[in-house]
């Protein structure tokens, strides 16, 4: 064969090779085939005392939901000084089959917002791997008058993403908060923004990336 030959050969592969393998970077995949399960380790924080949240697992296994039953931020008459913050700390133990790993991709959060003219409402959060580094606190602003359900959306180019380390066991943290001010609105008026809902519907929905481990 004729060294022009192989050079056509040689470079037809390099076109046709993924940038992850050619740079031996795992491949991503939809999702793991065995079940993945996750515990909640400790719950800390004003809005999600012991047993008022709950973690699920899609079937799927591409994301899973955190359901709040008590996380409720308020200013107005009768409301404690400090109700205008209410803050969680979930920490998770991430139980994945041998061989992969995971990363999030995108989360949705979910609510109901009650703001008076002039009020206004906040939601916060980011989420880390223990001992790793925090990811930046992305913040959603949300303006009065509001009586209805609301939606906030972080999501991270895949580029970006933060994997948990390969066959390491690390805990995954989630830190939200939520606030809210009275602004200008009517001091006898009460305002306020929830992320709990006694409708299952209404939960935060992390969406999960997968990719497979190299092999060591």
């Amino acid at each position: 064969m004729s060294r022009a030959l192989l050079a056509a050969g040689a470079a037809a592969l390099i076109a046709t090779a993924t940038p992850a393998a050619a740079a031996g970077v795992p491949s991503p995949i939809v999702a793991p085939p065995d079940k993945i399960v996750i515990e909640l380790a400790t719950v800390n924080g004003s809005g999600c005392r012991e047993g008022t949240a709950e973690v699920a697992v899609a079937p799927d296994n591409t994301a899973f939901t955190v359901t709040y039953s008590e996380y409720l931020a308020q200013v107005g008459p009768g409301a404690p000084p400090t109700a205008f913050r209410k803050n969680c700390q979930l920490n998770l133990r991430v139980h994945v089959p041998s061989g992969f790993t995971y990363a999030i991709v995108q989360a949705d959060y979910r609510g109901f917002a009650f703001l008076q003219p002039g009020a206004w409402g906040q939601e916060r959060a980011n989420y880390y791997f223990q001992g790793m580094p925090q990811t930046s606190q992305r913040t959603h602003t949300f303006n009065g008058p509001l009586n209805d359900n609301w939606q906030a959306t972080d999501r991270t180019e895949y580029a970006d993403l933060v994997w948990a380390p390969c066959g390491e066991k690390r805990n995954f943290n989630i830190n939200t908060e939520l606030r809210v001010n009275a602004g200008t609105s009517n001091p006898q008026t009460t305002s306020f923004m929830a992320m709990d809902s006694t409708d299952a519907s209404v939960s935060t929905l992390y969406h999960l990336a997968w990719r497979v481990c190299p092999t060591p």
